[in-house]
């Protein structure tokens, strides 16, 4: 291929270093990459890949805009908000750089369609937050023999590295055989991330993805670089193949693409989803606050910095980090509600104090963010 005058103007930095020149700049742009998610790691990833000339990104992502993306997700705008993200990332990246091509996969990628989508391309980057995804991704590159280029952040820490066994490293199960349990590792959503870690964890997957591009330099292959963003320190640390991993081990048992989901322990929603006994509305709630008489109690178990952005006024908190100790001013033949963000803490609470004998107890449904949707749109949405 041969670069025009305005692509030599472009990428002119590129072609002034030694190291890259206009031979690497022809690989740069030569190079085809897949992006799983165009969310917080997703964003930094292809605006820096954009402006940096790789030719095709594929942008793979079946959500839409919500406002509480903004603060991280770099690649789009407010006027983006309910908007696909896919195409939101597309316009960005033609406003970067038109030159590249940018292909959309607007649908969740699964068992039965990541071999297609990721087959042609040279690199594939993981910029997802959940554990069947990337253990799909893991799979199906090292089925495929392309790269990994892996990231993952929360709060105020991520990691890095690169998964690739066709270049004698280790995939992503040798580092990790098994899923955490479900619900044990908190979401960014309901954990937090700070605003700025992905741009910084997603610009180092985007120098990965250019170094192989290029084939230069030492690559995180058998690393896994580790980022505090409140200590501002990097760590490392070696990883090496497990002769034991099910899937790049030397007697492998995983051939080909498995059910994700089972594999993590989520068991996906039934069609009609079936009434769970031990949820109620938040219907229901404000009608116990609303009626005294009816003796039920109702208890917020998110934690103070939570119910200083929203809370619903005469509902105590009883933050689940410190429950094991306060649980003892609850009373325990009282009926008692309980709420969260979403649901899922309030269940967990739910379960704690089931143990501690606690014997009426309910998860109220959808948490605050049912109960700023359903009953008072004045209490804010986070």
């Amino acid at each position: 291929m041969q670069l025009n005058n305005d692509e030599i103007r472009r990428y002119s930095r590129h072609l002034i270093l030694p190291e890259v020149g206009l031979a690497g700049q022809k690989k740069i742009c030569s190079t085809s990459v897949v992006c799983i998610g165009a969310g917080g790691l997703g964003s930094p990833i292809a605006m820096y890949l954009a402006a940096a000339g790789i030719g095709k990104i594929g942008l793979v992502d079946f959500d839409t805009v919500d406002f509480s993306n903004l603060q991280r997700q770099i690649i789009h705008g407010t006027p983006d908000v309910g908007h696909p993200k896919t195409e939101s990332a597309k316009a960005t990246i033609q406003r970067i750089n038109p030159n590249v091509e940018v292909v959309l996969h607007n649908t969740r990628i699964s068992s039965e369609n990541a071999m297609e989508i990721l087959a042609p391309y040279d690199i594939v980057v993981d910029g997802t937050d959940n554990f069947p995804t990337r253990y799909l991704t893991n799979d199906a590159c090292v089925l495929l023999k392309k790269p990994n280029v892996y990231g993952s952040i929360f709060r105020f820490e991520g990691q890095a590295s690169v998964f690739a066994p066709h270049l004698n490293g280790p995939c992503y199960r040798c580092l990790y055989p098994e899923p955490p349990p479900p619900g044990m590792v908190p979401s960014c959503a309901e954990g937090g991330v700070l605003g700025v870690l992905p741009g910084i964890i997603g610009t180092i997957q985007a120098t990965e993805i250019l170094k192989l591009a290029l084939g230069l330099g030492s690559s995180l292959v058998g690393r896994l670089l580790l980022f505090s963003a409140l200590d501002m320190k990097f760590r490392e640390l070696r990883l090496r193949p497990d002769p034991q991993c099910p899937l790049c081990g030397e007697n492998p048992t995983v051939t080909k693409l498995i059910d994700y989901e089972m594999f993590c322990g989520i068991t996906p929603p039934p069609a009609v989803p079936a009434s769970n006994p031990d949820e109620v509305s938040v219907q229901e709630m404000k009608k116990a606050l609303d009626n005294p008489a009816l003796g039920i109690r109702v208890i917020d178990v998110r934690e103070p910095d939570e119910h200083q952005i929203a809370h619903v006024k005469g509902v105590p908190l009883f933050p689940l980090s410190t429950l094991p100790r306060q649980f003892t001013e609850l009373e325990p033949n009282q009926q008692i509600y309980i709420h969260c963000k979403s649901g899922v803490r309030s269940m967990r609470a739910l379960h704690f104090l089931r143990e501690q004998g606690f014997k009426y107890l309910k998860s109220v449904k959808g948490g605050i963010g049912a109960w700023s949707d359903e009953i008072d749109h004045n209490v804010p949405k986070y």
